[in-house]
């Protein structure tokens, strides 16, 4: 018989760094669940990715206190400004650009970030990221 859930947590974690402070431990620990357990296997789950990069995860919690967890790619913002090797997006998105990426770029994120997006083939993830670019004050180049 299959476990009955009892609900989901949606957090963003670092990868490779999950720790039982805030916001982990207080949100694993109300629902009575393991949290060192959970910081273990996320962090061997996220070795291989870039550290400290921020990951959208989703736990889902059982109603005997086990758990299982689905880790998402980062978010499009993250992948742009990096393209972009800014800090943070612009103050003013759409009165003040404040750097560019390229085509190219653009198609390399939306590759990554396919399987978390609601596009049915490449050309539509990319309309995509480039709205997000749009909306940190990005500019789409070539």
């Amino acid at each position: 018989m299959a476990k009955k859930i009892v609900g989901y947590i949606k957090l963003e974690v670092p990868a490779g760094a999950a720790t039982p402070s805030p916001p982990i431990g207080p949100a694993l620990g109300q629902r009575g669940l393991n949290i060192m357990e959970f910081c273990k296997a996320f962090n061997a789950q996220t070795q291989e990715m870039e550290k400290g990069a921020p990951c959208p995860t989703v736990i889902t919690v059982f109603q005997d206190k086990s758990f299982s967890f689905e880790i998402k790619t980062p978010p499009a913002s993250h992948f742009l400004k990096q393209a972009a090797k800014k800090s943070k997006g612009s103050a003013t998105p759409g009165r003040s650009s404040m750097g560019s990426v390229t085509r190219d770029q653009v198609r390399t994120i939306a590759e990554a970030k396919m399987k978390d997006l609601n596009a049915n083939d490449v050309e539509a993830a990319m309309k995509i990221i480039e709205g997000s670019a749009r909306s940190m004050g990005l500019e789409v180049r070539g």
